[in-house]
């Protein structure tokens, strides 16, 4: 069943209107049918179960069969905090991260990113990033389009991970694997999480130190991972924790 997003004012009478690029991916490249049902969801969340009623122009309309059907959201907010790395990497850990179930993605400018954007070349490539998060929530059946935050500087992204309940920094240097286990463990009852991934160039001393207060810092084990590979392992072992977690009674 394909998925598609809307705004909520789409959404209006029992029906559903499908408007933009949407449209003539449904009819030209789908050619899909009267009567074929699909998968919407709102921007605020809501999963609806529809079928193809007409096509109306330069629209699709949907007749709505049923309302809150699958939710495939994590039961913990995920933030990501992505030290900018070099060639298409982002993209990599962009498009998986989505997968995962990450809630928001935020690039951030550290002392040993590789590359450094202007401002101009910066609006491009978080336009393309979004773009790319979109595909990957359809494909995933997400529920929501995760948010692709403007780059931040370091500070800035430190002030904004602030407000999560459990802060995780995953670091090269650190040993065993102990502060991992524990902070998997307290998941439980967490409704949101940041985690800081560094560059290919490591965190900066300043850096580390400053995530330090108020964060775990934890190990991925006893390999250097690539930053794309850090990340799409840290969040796969907190995709598994929460979801089987959530599967537990009580």
């Amino acid at each position: 069943m394909y998925q598609f997003f809307v705004e909520d004012e789409q959404i209006f009478a029992g029906q559903v209107r499908i408007v933009g690029t949407d449209v003539n991916h449904i009819k030209n490249v789908l050619r899909m049918k009267h009567g074929e049902r699909v998968r919407i969801s709102s921007a605020q969340g809501t999963n609806y179960l529809c079928s193809v009623a007409s096509f109306q122009g330069d629209a699709v309309v949907l007749d709505i069969l049923e309302e809150n059907i699958g939710d495939t959201e994590l039961p913990a907010k995920i933030y990501l905090f992505q030290g900018i790395p070099k060639g298409e990497r982002m993209e990599t850990v962009i498009e998986k991260a989505v997968e995962l179930g990450v809630h928001e993605i935020i690039p951030v400018a550290m002392r040993y990113c590789v590359v450094k954007l202007d401002e101009k070349k910066a609006q491009k490539k978080v336009a393309r990033w979004q773009e790319i998060a979109r595909s990957a929530a359809k494909q995933s059946k997400r529920s929501l389009v995760p948010v692709i935050h403007p780059l931040m500087n370091f500070s800035e992204a430190a002030d904004y991970a602030a407000k999560c309940g459990l802060r995780l920094v995953p670091y090269e240097n650190e040993e065993g694997m102990a502060a991992t286990g524990e902070a998997l463990n307290d998941l439980k009852g967490t409704d949101s999480i940041s985690v800081f991934i560094g560059p290919e160039g490591g965190f900066a001393r300043a850096e580390i130190d400053a995530l330090r207060e108020g964060s775990r810092v934890i190990s991925l084990g006893r390999r250097i991972l690539r930053t794309d590979t850090a990340s799409i392992a840290v969040l796969s072992m907190l995709m598994l924790a929460l979801e089987m977690q959530s599967e537990v009674p009580g």
